[in-house]
């Protein structure tokens, strides 16, 4: 039973990130990277922020899963190392986002649980059977299948940068989600959610006003789309479920990370249907072999 519902929180996050990333899409098509990214992480905070004054100030939370703890100074600087691991992958991977196609990078990060993989392995000691290792075989072929796809669009993945970037996105999204774990065994879900979203905030600002709001009229200019409010509600609904499947004591970050990652389906049908993207037959393909790998990671875990 409890497999069963950690399986099934990671397959409702899976749907919520794609959500997710089609409204990242549609915020950051001809816009401004940093400032989408600093509103984001900005509305996330605001969101979070009565939730901590009633946990601090009332006794409204008490007892709820939605009562934020307070912590010691070791932990929050262990949430904040996490708010720096996901910005330093947020980063990267919105500007592969913006300059690249969903149907391109969505399967390539749908690869991204096999680094988990290798780390979880390392690290947790987690052992994979017999059907875990064809999933995991499968997403590595769809890898190597995506990159033909993507040189009939003039992508070519050993030159691109856009590409270069959405793999830092891949490895700094693996150490996120290896710490994760980590984090996991020794706090609350609201703690980590609660905290890393207002550090990235706070690590956010000195970034748009340093670097971007100097530079703002040679660079792409900035225009505001309600899709930048979507982007933060998806995305901390679906963390949160993730976060809540990953308290579960016999829950593998392995296999979590790969079932978050059929995510894919929904950025692909948007790929197609919203932005008219090119190539989707052999691109099908190579989204039918991360599926069909996820699904011998399911079947082994029964």
């Amino acid at each position: 039973y409890l497999i069963i519902m950690w399986l099934a929180l990671a397959f409702a996050s899976a749907f919520l990130l794609g959500c997710y990333e089609v409204n990242k899409k549609i915020s950051l098509n001809g816009n401004a990277v940093i400032p989408v990214l600093f509103l984001n992480t900005l509305i996330s905070s605001l969101i979070f922020v009565p939730f901590i004054f009633l946990s601090f100030c009332t006794n409204v939370l008490d007892d709820t899963m939605f009562y934020v703890p307070r912590v010691s100074f070791e932990a929050h600087v262990a949430v904040f190392i996490k708010a720096v691991i996901v910005l330093s992958s947020w980063i990267s991977g919105y500007f592969a986002l913006k300059h690249l196609p969903l149907t391109i990078t969505g399967p390539i990060k749908a690869t991204q649980p096999v680094l988990t993989l290798v780390g979880a392995m390392v690290i947790f000691g987690e052992r994979l059977n017999l059907y875990q290792w064809i999933g995991v075989l499968l997403s590595i072929a769809s890898f190597y299948m995506l990159s033909s796809s993507g040189k009939k669009e003039g992508i070519n993945f050993t030159h691109n940068k856009w590409i270069f970037f959405t793999i830092i996105s891949i490895i700094t999204g693996a150490m996120s989600g290896l710490y994760d774990k980590h984090l996991m065994g020794s706090m609350d879900v609201m703690t980590v959610q609660v905290w890393f979203n207002v550090y990235q905030c706070l690590i956010m600002l000195p970034i748009l006003l340093l670097l971007w709001y100097p530079q703002r009229k040679k660079s792409t200019p900035f225009v505001w789309h309600w899709n930048i409010v979507f982007i933060s509600v998806f995305l901390i609904i679906a963390d949160w479920i993730y976060f809540y499947a990953l308290s579960f004591p016999d829950s593998m970050i392995s296999i979590v990370s790969m079932v978050r990652r059929s995510n894919v389906l929904v950025t692909f049908v948007a790929g197609a249907i919203f932005f008219h993207e090119k190539n989707l037959k052999s691109k099908a393909v190579d989204l039918f072999l991360v599926l069909l790998g996820m699904i011998f990671l399911y079947l082994g875990t029964k």
